[in-house]
């Protein structure tokens, strides 16, 4: 309790106190879509929204939207690649024997369903595989997309993981007040529900209220100050390699092959923090979810 306290406010002072952190990859970044957007759109934009909460900067920053809809528009393609194949017969019993969009999908919902029905049963790991599948689908293309030069991934803008964060906050309680009614909320004032215990009972609406605005702020910061990082160490390697290319033969040969460490460690870094969203997304619901008792005899 004390250290889920502890983390969660200090995540939120984090989010307090970052007015000068960049919200965005691309505040340092060249990108491809800097160049696709017109200028004329920009600027509609900043006249439009004003400035941002957080850094109180003009909101010019476009990169995570494009990027983002390049994503989903994406995952739309080969989804619709995928349900062509499954509807035609082939595949929808005996998986892929190549790789394909539908192996792909079978192979990421295989492979998350596991992962959810180790932490909250096969049942309810079926019925939340929907929700939990979309997020950490479009976080793992959105964390590899930023491995191509000139692409920026959606994830490392800090808008775009707080939105991710807020999907997860809503249906959290939204499924928590479907199981368990209005009753859901008892459990923010603590285990004694008495009129002399009202004190504490207060307190411990305060501490649950900030843990829960925490869960999300904490998501969010983690998926984007790591996605940040990856594509921050990504350009300097590249930078470091096109400026070693004219220092001769041996040089440039490894000045080729720099690139590819980071490259590397960056789609662990892109899975890694897929992983890591689902599964703090699949303990929250089935948190919020379980029936009293339940997590005792889970845990057990």
């Amino acid at each position: 309790m004390k250290f889920r306290f502890a983390s969660s406010l200090t995540a939120l002072a984090i989010v307090l106190l970052s007015g000068s952190v960049p919200a965005s990859a691309s505040d340092d970044h060249w990108s491809l879509a800097s160049e696709v957007i017109p200028a004329d759109v920009t600027d509609a934009v900043a006249h439009g929204l004003g400035r941002t909460l957080i850094g109180k900067e003009p909101v010019t920053d476009l990169n995570h939207v494009v990027f983002g809809v390049l994503v989903f528009a994406i995952l739309v393609v080969l989804m619709v690649l995928a349900a062509v194949k499954m509807r035609s017969g082939r595949g929808s019993v005996i998986p892929e024997a190549r790789f394909s969009p539908l192996a792909l999908f079978q192979f990421l919902s295989d492979a998350l369903l596991g992962l959810m029905e180790g932490l909250m049963g096969r049942e309810k790991a079926l019925y939340f595989l929907p929700l939990i599948g979309s997020l950490g689908i479009f976080i793992l293309f959105s964390n590899l997309l930023g491995l191509i030069p000139g692409f920026l991934p959606p994830t490392s803008n800090l808008n775009t993981t707080l939105a991710l964060g807020l999907v997860v906050f809503f249906a959290t309680h939204y499924y928590g007040v479907k199981t368990h009614g209005i009753g859901y909320f008892k459990e923010f004032f603590g285990p004694i529900i008495k009129w002399y215990a009202l004190p504490l009972m207060l307190l411990m609406f305060c501490i649950e209220m900030i843990s829960h605005i925490a869960r999300p702020v904490s998501l969010a910061i983690r998926l984007f100050g790591n996605m940040f990082g990856d594509h921050a160490a990504l350009a300097a390697f590249l930078l470091m390699a096109a400026g070693t290319l004219a220092g001769g033969p041996w040089i440039a040969r490894v000045s080729v092959v720099m690139p590819l460490i980071p490259m590397v460690l960056g789609i662990f870094v892109a899975v890694v923090q897929t992983l890591v969203f689902c599964i703090l997304s699949t303990v929250y619901i089935y948190m919020a979810t379980e029936e009293h008792g339940e997590g005792d005899a889970h845990h057990a």
